[in-house]
């Protein structure tokens, strides 16, 4: 390839993507804009995917690299004891009590084996925040929020509940201005906002003030000194913290689609930006994760899904914290505030070896 033809590629990529320079993410705008053999991060598997080696070992067993996958139970609070410098290849006790937990928690039947459904749900890209907080999960608890009705809702809060005061409902946010996002990634943002705007007594403004935003949102790679380094093409794609903190960051090594039918997507690690916006929202607004599969607050997502619609779990929860849209025309499902449902006990945080870099970025709880 000639100078000029080298430069015509260049060129051709910086239209498809938008990316500007300083840019720090992938964004393309429908499914077919992209060849996959001009990008070599755009084939790339999960971080996770070796895990499939392990599919049908069961208690009792040896296998080289078990202790890896003990790591990801450890990290998401399944197996809470010890360091995760010290699990070995076994297939112990307290890996197969893990494995059960899982299981309940996303529906499964709780084997305590690795099958194939429970290692499909594993790789899964999904939130670096643990399931389990000191032993105890709520993902899998239902409670009826309705005496009437008995319906069952499965949503939960941050540990202490904690919400955006009455006096700020009219809420900023800003782009971290280095990241330099084309408009098309910013509108998918502004939807994803005006979904919880919609059942909610909540307004959410764009500023050009990132200091000053009470939300912030950033793309960053690996180790971004919050003590959740990103992990490259899928695995963890973004995290949020808990109100009053603001802060939201998302992957920028994913290969976001901010347009289009992403499910057409000729690319298999695309991700749609809208639908992991408007999850990290309802963690920015005080709600953790439900065990919901339909619900917006569900700890995964596939890439080359689009999930943005709120589902009447989601409702329930953010209108127990913040109550319903006085200009809305009633289709919305309110409940009282009465039925707050404290999650201390089973609430997300952080695991404890990444609660001390918060010093450095402020005080909050930190999901996907």
């Amino acid at each position: 390839m000639g100078l000029f033809g080298a430069i015509g590629v260049v060129i051709y990529l910086s239209a498809l993507l938008q990316l500007s320079p300083g840019a720090s993410a992938y964004f393309f705008p429908n499914a077919s804009a992209i060849p996959p053999s001009l990008l070599p991060n755009f084939t790339s598997g999960s971080p996770w995917d070796v895990f499939h080696n392990f599919t049908g070992c069961h208690a009792g067993e040896k296998r080289d690299g078990l202790n890896k996958l003990k790591k990801y139970f450890h990290y998401f609070g399944y197996i809470p004891d010890g360091s995760p410098n010290n699990l070995t290849d076994d297939f112990d006790d307290s890996l197969e009590a893990a494995i059960k937990t899982y299981q309940r928690n996303f529906n499964l039947d709780p084997t305590g084996q690795l099958d194939e459904a429970t290692m499909k749900q594993i790789v899964k890209p999904r939130c670096g925040n643990p399931d389990i907080v000191n032993g105890t999960t709520s993902m899998s608890s239902g409670k009826t929020t309705s005496s009437l009705f008995h319906t069952v809702g499965h949503y939960t809060f941050f540990p202490g509940t904690p919400r955006w005061p009455e006096d700020r409902r009219d809420l900023t946010y800003a782009f971290l201005p280095g990241n330099n996002l084309p408009e098309t990634a910013k509108a998918a943002f502004t939807r994803a906002f005006q979904r919880w705007a919609e059942v909610t007594p909540l307004t959410f403004t764009e500023t050009s003030s990132y200091g000053a935003a009470d939300i912030r949102i950033g793309f960053f790679s690996g180790d971004h000194g919050d003590g959740e380094a990103f992990d490259g093409v899928l695995g963890t794609l973004a995290h949020a913290f808990s109100p009053p903190n603001g802060m939201f960051h998302l992957d920028r090594d994913e290969n976001w689609m901010v347009e289009g039918d992403v499910t057409q997507a000729s690319v298999s690690t695309t991700v749609d930006l809208e639908s992991v916006a408007v999850h990290e929202i309802g963690h920015l607004l005080g709600l953790g994760h439900s065990s919901v599969e339909e619900s917006i607050m569900y700890p995964t997502i596939s890439s080359r899904t689009r999930k943005v619609d709120l589902a009447a779990d989601d409702v329930q929860g953010i209108q127990i914290l913040y109550g319903s849209n006085p200009n809305s025309n009633g289709s919305s499902t309110s409940e009282s505030a009465t039925q707050e449902r404290e999650s201390s006990d089973g609430g997300p945080r952080l695991l404890g070896w990444a609660a001390a870099a918060l010093s450095a970025v402020g005080s909050g709880f930190v999901l996907l």
